[in-house]
């Protein structure tokens, strides 16, 4: 295979080219993202004990080298910041100290800045008329500066240099290091007496740090939060605690060091420690709500908004899986979390910055979050960036890290090419008893067949037609292996998995429901998936959102909207029926009280507020209000509404370029569109009328419609 090499040199702007935009501080790039999830994911505790992530931790290089060349229209003085000790260059020639201001001549100027910090990220921001830091900036954590008549900085592989990494980071006096997400102050809406303390209760599930005013006294203060009340008042077996000595002879307010998750708090002094109120400080991630859902369905505008809120919580620094356990990043909880952000919020950086830290650091020697199918998904998450954003330049920055990683799994494949869990290899797939890891799954062969595609389809973009052909011939070959080996035309299905190379009888759900969507099958294999798998109550049935989510597209995907949309009120209205504020990890509706609280064989150890519980965000806004891109960014998409049970619904559909808007009535849409070229399909028995455009009739009953950006379309229907 042909290796992408990097961008490689010194870029030379011309003095016509200059712009004046803010300054922004750069690093390494991916390194700032490893290092800022290192630090989140270690927050975890409990009961008060430090809990860190299983796997393998990586870090930031501790060396690394910055340079851009210039050609000045005139002279300028820069000013430079590091975190680091750092060492300044200007056209090869070493300066004193550690200057942090610099004079440069007219003409062309090149700057090299090597920064060192072993405890932080090497992060460099200067600013001066005509010379900032920003996205253009190179770097290499190599010390190797050679520099070709060409003007281009290389070395024998050609990869010395890359685009440094940034983020929104504007102001020069707030480090990198030094990043926290903002808060705001909220109260609790109850705090009552109860046995030897205070039972106080926050309304609804939260996320941030407790505050006690006007605490006082010489003591003890014992916290035991809950994301239930009986969870909170379960002092012996509640998931997270704070035990404090308290000391003061004057009240005062004082806010804890490190956030939780609750809705409930339960509070016991000793000694004569007393306090007043109690608030917090809710932490969130500033993102703004682009995608909206409303409808005439009270029940399931309830769904979508506290799927959102839900989302809310778990879209921190990074997305992550639970808010109170386990705060980490898991590449399954993340891959279902960028789908319905692409239907809420459209946060990309998000996205890159959970993506990067999941990839980590070369060498690989363990899967992502040491998990087969996690890997895989996090192939997937790629190709799904690009279809929704456009955006190439980062499908190139981490398309070596999608090379490495590929050659890691198809090196660990068997003697038949498929994938086997090793020692130190995680098979997921879900929680549910009895489903067996055991043998060649055959949920591990899609996934990775779909992440070959990926790989080709990435090479494709980037123009690199040897790793096209590659990649494109690996998925071809282990594709047709994953029909002639599980397949089974007796139960139109495909099997569970392959033992000593016997197909098993076991039929799960799970690969059946993925090929779908994947568009593997043919029409007649896919109504018999449908018949004999995801209608069928024979099947072990799927009791986590994690993999409703996938049935309920797949069933979609099928035709079944009418379905899922039971599915979804009767599913999500459940978890709302019981109280809930957020979604939940788990859900079975045949437990009562307490027990459902209970996992991993402990009393309170299920998560009740858990990012692949946001999935409606995702299937009201690709299903419902119909609206999918059909290339990159959204240059061109469908809009096609299903109104199910509903006597109207609208909503936006958030783009690169602004947000889709959408009605639907029986009778009447109208849609309007900032972006690209739509087609509008309409159900009608009659042909439809509009105020603009040219109706087009594609079959009995079926319609479309031309959508041009910045026209407001009206149609008038008969449903």
């Amino acid at each position: 295979m042909k290796k992408l090499l990097l961008i490689v040199g010194c870029l030379v702007v011309a003095a016509t080219s200059f712009a004046q935009q803010a300054s922004t501080w750069i690093w390494y790039p991916g390194d700032f993202e490893v290092w800022l999830s290192n630090d989140m994911q270690n927050r975890r505790t409990e009961r008060g004990t430090f809990f860190p992530p299983f796997w393998k931790m990586d870090s930031h290089y501790v060396l690394v080298e910055f340079n851009k060349a210039f050609d000045l229209p005139e002279a300028d003085e820069i000013r430079i910041y590091t975190e680091g000790k750092y060492n300044v260059k200007v056209n090869g020639k070493m300066l004193p100290g550690m200057p942090s201001k610099v004079k440069l001549e007219k003409g062309k100027q090149q700057i090299n800045i090597k920064v060192y910090n072993q405890a932080h990220v090497p992060a460099l921001y200067v600013t001066g008329k005509y010379v900032q830091t920003d996205k253009e900036w190179l770097a290499t954590f190599e010390d190797k500066e050679w520099i070709d008549e060409t003007g281009k900085a290389s070395d024998a592989s050609g990869t010395t240099y890359v685009k440094a990494g940034y983020w929104n980071m504007g102001d020069p006096n707030e480090k990198p290091s030094q990043f926290k997400l903002p808060t705001r102050p909220e109260r609790a809406v109850s705090k009552t007496p109860h046995d030897k303390g205070f039972l106080v209760d926050f309304g609804k599930n939260t996320f941030g740090f407790l505050t006690l005013h006007k605490l006082q006294g010489e003591g003890d203060l014992a916290i035991y939060y809950g994301e239930s009340k009986e969870e909170a008042l379960a002092t012996e077996t509640c998931e997270t605690l704070d035990l404090l000595a308290v000391s003061t002879h004057s009240a005062q307010d004082s806010t804890l060091e490190l956030s939780k998750a609750f809705r409930y708090v339960y509070i016991e002094p000793k000694g004569d420690v007393q306090f007043d109120e109690v608030s917090m400080q809710y932490e969130y991630l500033p993102v703004e709500d682009r995608g909206m859902f409303r409808s005439s369905d009270e029940e399931l505008n309830n769904i979508w908004e506290v799927a959102k809120y839900t989302m809310e919580l778990t879209s921190r620094e990074f997305y992550i899986d639970g808010i109170k356990r386990d705060r980490w990043i898991w590449s399954g909880d993340a891959y279902q979390s960028y789908a319905m952000n692409y239907y809420l919020g459209f946060d990309s950086e998000t996205v890159k910055r959970t993506i990067l830290a999941l990839r980590g650091k070369e060498p690989t020697i363990t899967h992502i979050n040491t998990i087969m199918d996690y890997t895989f998904y996090w192939f997937l998450s790629i190709y799904d960036y690009y279809r929704y954003t456009g955006d190439k330049e980062f499908i190139e920055s981490v398309y070596p890290r999608m090379q490495t990683l590929m050659e890691f799994c198809l090196n660990r494949r068997n003697k038949d090419g498929l994938m086997e869990g090793l020692s130190g290899d995680w098979v997921f797939i879900d929680w549910a008893e009895g489903l067996s890891k055991k043998g060649e799954v055959s949920f591990e062969q899609l996934l990775l067949c779909r992440s070959l595609e990926t790989m080709a389809l990435c090479a494709d973009l980037l123009q690199i037609p040897e790793d096209q052909n590659f990649y494109a011939k690996e998925a071809k070959n282990l594709k047709d292996k994953f029909f002639d080996f599980y397949w089974n035309d007796q139960k139109t299905a495909f099997v569970h998995s392959r033992i000593d190379g016997q197909q098993s009888d076991e039929v799960t759900r799970y690969t059946n429901m993925f090929a779908i969507f994947f568009d593997y099958l043919s029409a007649d294999q896919q109504q018999g998936v449908k018949k004999n798998v995801l209608l069928n109550d024979n099947i072990k049935k799927i009791m986590t959102p994690y993999m409703r989510y996938y049935e309920l597209e797949a069933l979609c995907a099928l035709g079944e909207k009418d379905y899922v949309m039971n599915e979804i009120k009767s599913y999500w209205g459940g978890m709302l029926k019981l109280g809930a504020t957020t979604f939940w990890e788990e859900y079975n509706p045949e437990k009562e009280g307490a027990e459902h609280y209970t996992m991993y064989g402990r009393e309170f150890g299920k998560s009740l507020c858990h990012s692949w519980g946001a999935s409606p965000i995702y299937l009201l806004g690709k299903y419902y209000l119909g609206v999918e891109p059909t290339s990159a960014g959204y240059e061109t998409y469908t809009v096609d509404p299903y109104l199910a049970s509903q006597e109207w619904m609208e909503g936006k559909i958030p783009t690169p370029g602004g947000e889709i808007e959408l009605f639907v009535s029986k009778k009447k849409i109208k849609v309007k569109s900032p972006i690209g070229k739509g087609k509008l399909k309409i159900s009608s028995k009659s042909l439809p009328r509009t105020n603009h455009g040219k109706i087009t009739k594609v079959s009995e009953n079926t319609y479309t419609l031309e959508l041009e950006k910045g026209i407001d379309y009206e149609v008038e229907y008969t449903g």
